[in-house]
């Protein structure tokens, strides 16, 4: 893989990405709910005993929390990839940014929609570091915009606002987004990327 290979690879995304085990939990998850599925649904759709599953993870939540921990630092790292790739131009800092949330949110629509809709299911040490991976992930947006606003480039008088309607807008898209439905990860990405560019007032 050649360099800028490696450096535009976060546009690239395999089937799957979570480990057999935490597919299968997935899959569970979305289903019938974290609180709805049974250590022993999990255990028995993975092909493995109770006692065979808890050899691997500890406990339902340690399932969960292994699955959100993978969402976050593959979005992170997918979103710190495409703002390399971008370089000192804010828009198209702005452009990369978006682009990528949209891909995640289509290309991974259930694990980024149980790491979002189940944060409810964490507790202790582990939902507040999964607020803080969510607080980092966020300030990525505020950097850009607001860098934009500095520079005359944006124009909206409201970026901290601005940033958090557009990453809310990005990240829904895995709450309906359908591999079979109108528009490609891609096209859905450029649609996103022009609305954004609006909602900023992108000069």
């Amino acid at each position: 893989m050649t360099e800028t290979d490696a450096r535009t690879a976060w546009r690239t995304y395999a089937v799957g990405g979570l480990p057999p085990l935490l597919e299968t939990a997935l899959s569970c998850f979305v289903e019938h709910g974290y609180h709805g599925t049974t250590i022993r649904t999990v255990a028995s759709r993975a092909g493995l005993s109770v006692p065979g599953l808890y050899h691997h993870y500890a406990s339902k939540q340690a399932l969960l929390v292994a699955i959100v921990s993978h969402a976050m630092d593959e979005l992170w790292r997918r979103s710190t990839a495409a703002l390399e790739e971008a370089g000192d131009d804010v828009r198209r800092r702005l452009d990369l940014l978006v682009e990528c949330l949209v891909l995640f949110h289509a290309h991974r629509r259930d694990l980024a929609f149980i790491a979002s809709s189940e944060i409810r299911s964490l507790t202790g040490e582990a939902r507040t570091t999964y607020i803080a991976a969510r607080d980092r992930q966020q300030r990525l947006m505020d950097r850009v915009i607001e860098d934009g606003v500095a520079r005359r480039v944006f124009t909206t008088p409201y970026p901290r606002e601005a940033a958090r309607a557009v990453v809310t807008m990005c990240t829904g898209v895995s709450q309906w987004y359908r591999a079979e439905g109108e528009h490609t990860p891609q096209a859905l990405a450029e649609r996103y990327r022009a609305m954004v560019r609006m909602t900023v007032g992108a000069s």
